[in-house]
């Protein structure tokens, strides 16, 4: 029973680390990415579609994208859909392709994606500390019915104390890794 809640606590903490990779990747580095484009949407045909559905989106060096469509007519509907979705770039269209230029980054910029990455992975360990009260709560009513000792009680909030302490403890190494990546020229 408890090895249920341990398995549980740690597919949830996981989840959460996971999470915060996929924020990470809306953050802008010194290297563009097509994933900074993953919530901008296209009403294709009256439905609200991804980006990367309607046509290819591709990184041709380090600060430009091209996007394009599968279907022309989709052209003024996809910068129309960049532009609203606020990126920081004005998008270029030449009638076949869309063509986003980024400029290099300046050092403010850089730092303020370092904080929005430190904010992203404060968010993920609020969330790590939520899986925590959660498990820890579980364990408590197994207490209170009798099911388990005190002497379990205690160990399995241990157990599950030292599982969250290793999750925050990766949070704060995928933070390091990303701060890294952002600062460096």
């Amino acid at each position: 029973m408890l090895e249920e809640i341990y398995a549980e606590t740690k597919d949830h903490m996981e989840k959460s680390i996971e999470a915060l990779r996929r924020d990470y990747k809306t953050l802008r580095t010194g290297k563009v990415s097509t994933s900074i484009l993953d919530g901008v949407k296209i009403d294709y045909y009256g439905t609200p579609t991804p980006l990367s559905q309607v046509g290819s989106v591709t990184a041709t060096d380090a600060t430009t994208i091209v996007v394009n469509p599968w279907e022309k007519n989709l052209l003024n509907d996809i910068e129309k859909a960049i532009q609203n979705a606020n990126i920081g770039v004005n998008p270029n269209n030449d009638g076949d392709l869309i063509k986003l230029f980024f400029p290099p980054m300046t050092v403010e910029q850089r730092q303020e994606s370092a904080k929005q990455a430190k904010a992203m992975t404060d968010n993920a360990k609020v969330a790590i500390r939520n899986v925590r009260k959660h498990a820890n709560d579980k364990v408590k009513n197994l207490h209170k019915d009798k099911e388990i000792t005190e002497d379990e009680n205690k160990k399995a909030q241990d157990e599950i104390q030292k599982i969250t302490d290793a999750y925050v403890a990766k949070a704060d190494d995928t933070l390091k890794a990303k701060e890294q990546e952002i600062l460096t020229v």
